[in-house]
């Protein structure tokens, strides 16, 4: 399989230069960034879902409140189960970092263009399709385009760091005095959703062009002269390397 091309070793040994390898992969460096950014959203949602559903019902019980933030989990959580279901099935991932960001541009587009409670509140089911994949597919589509066990420890480390950076910038998003719009925050996640969007685009047509180059590739000529070591090493370097999209 082009995944594993180059590889002859089951368990293979720790080396900083796989391991930079993972890291600094065309494709685990833009598919952290969308991690980052579409952590901002999550957490974001996750810690202040309860004080946005208060200012828009401030007349209803905290218990209510309460139980108005459970629907939108319970529909990002099916949401999450069904895109990944069809992922597998599929066998893509990069397409689904695409189409799962428009839920939430809608989403907070609706939050920043109206006051209305109902369409505000309603506002709140639309990211949720999104975003919860947004948190399995990248951790999935680093691992499937790096060849060894070390890469894909860094590769998968990486995502997830910057994935939890995003969550550190999201506790300042909905600051007390930009209530009870709360534009700067919505229009943070907005920004956030739109570039993931773009980013997962360009991405998607990079390694498409890419994997097209390779194919036109004499793999035997680009390894002559190398040795074993040399040639698994190359990680994604390999000619005969193709891209998971």
């Amino acid at each position: 399989m082009s995944e594993r091309v180059g590889t002859t070793e089951i368990i293979d040994k720790f080396g900083t230069k796989r391991m930079l390898r993972g890291i600094l992969n065309p494709v685990v460096i833009p598919t952290a960034v969308i991690s980052f950014f579409n952590f901002i959203t999550v957490h974001g949602l996750s810690f202040f879902l309860p004080t946005i559903v208060r200012t828009i019902f401030p007349q209803h019980s905290v218990q209510n409140q309460q139980l108005l933030t459970v629907p939108p989990n319970v529909l990002g959580t099916i949401m999450c189960m069904l895109f990944c279901y069809i992922s597998w099935k599929v066998d893509k991932r990069g397409i689904f970092l695409i189409i799962c960001a428009p839920f939430s541009m809608v989403g907070y587009s609706m939050f920043l263009a109206t006051s209305n409670p109902h369409v505000r509140y309603a506002a709140t089911f639309l990211p949720v399709c999104g975003i919860f994949a947004l948190g399995a597919f990248p951790n999935a589509h680093v691992s499937a385009n790096v060849i060894s066990d070390t890469s894909r420890s860094s590769a998968v480390a990486f995502n997830v760091m910057l994935g939890n950076i995003g969550g550190l910038v999201s506790t300042w998003a909905f600051l007390p005095f930009d209530g009870s719009e709360y534009r700067i925050g919505n229009g943070l996640n907005l920004a956030a959703q739109s570039s993931i969007f773009l980013i997962g685009i360009c991405m998607y047509f990079a390694i498409e062009r890419s994997n097209k180059r390779r194919s036109a590739v004499d793999v035997e000529r680009e390894l002559a002269g190398k040795t074993l070591s040399e040639i698994q090493d190359l990680e994604w370097r390999h000619p005969g390397f193709r891209w998971e999209n």
